[in-house]
């Protein structure tokens, strides 16, 4: 019920404007009933994290790992957008808490089971995060919340000195977000493809040069 709660207060006052006062007189309560069962803000927004990573669905081990990669970046994007407001603390959040260790645990592993190798499989994961982290920004605290210039331009002179912007912004709202995302990923996963096959391609090569050695 609290957490419940502190992401209805989270989403309506945003990240700067939450408070455990407010979240006190959301539920109806004076602030020291909460600190009974979260000590800290910290420890209330920990919670809120593990709870959010409690949901992502790992991919299934039968699956290829291409598809599994795609499946678990899709469900991280899901997961870190059901509360927008919260999404800027959940992605840049170190989650090293039990609950979270095990889902990224499982994500890495993801990886290494399609045969990347430890560094590469971490690199990898690092770089799907950086993807990530750049939309789910992007979606939940850029284009959606509108223009952020106080110097506006108005709509004449914006079709008149800048028609490429005028051009390219009907497919940068939240209408589009899905089908960029969409596009991003499936560019990341062909490439990551070649860096596989490259990798497979140098094992390969190496065996046969120590079996002309051995020779």
């Amino acid at each position: 019920m609290i957490e419940d709660a502190a992401f209805e207060v989270i989403e309506g006052e945003g990240l700067s404007g939450f408070s455990m006062r407010k979240l006190a007189a959301r539920l109806g309560c004076e602030a020291m009933s909460i600190y009974h069962h979260f000590p800290s803000q910290a420890h209330l927004y920990e919670a809120l994290v593990d709870r959010q990573m409690s949901g992502l669905v790992i991919p299934d081990r039968n699956l290829p790992w291409r598809e599994r990669a795609r499946i678990g970046m899709q469900e991280f994007r899901r997961v870190a957008t059901e509360h927008p407001a919260f999404a800027p603390f959940i992605v840049v959040y170190r989650m090293n808490s039990p609950p979270c260790l095990a889902k990224l645990n499982a994500i890495i592993g993801l990886f290494e089971d399609g045969g990347f190798g430890p560094e590469l499989s971490a690199r990898l994961f690092r770089a799907a995060g950086y993807y990530l982290m750049g939309a789910i920004l992007d979606e939940t605290a850029g284009y959606a919340k509108g223009p952020s210039a106080v110097t506006t331009v108005n709509d004449e002179d914006l079709a008149r000195d800048y028609p490429s912007v005028v051009a390219a912004g009907a497919y940068f709202g939240a209408a589009g977000f899905d089908k960029t995302f969409e596009l991003g990923l499936e560019m990341f996963l062909d490439e990551m493809e070649r860096v596989h096959e490259a990798a497979g391609s140098e094992t390969a090569q190496g065996s046969g040069d120590r079996g002309r050695t051995k020779k």
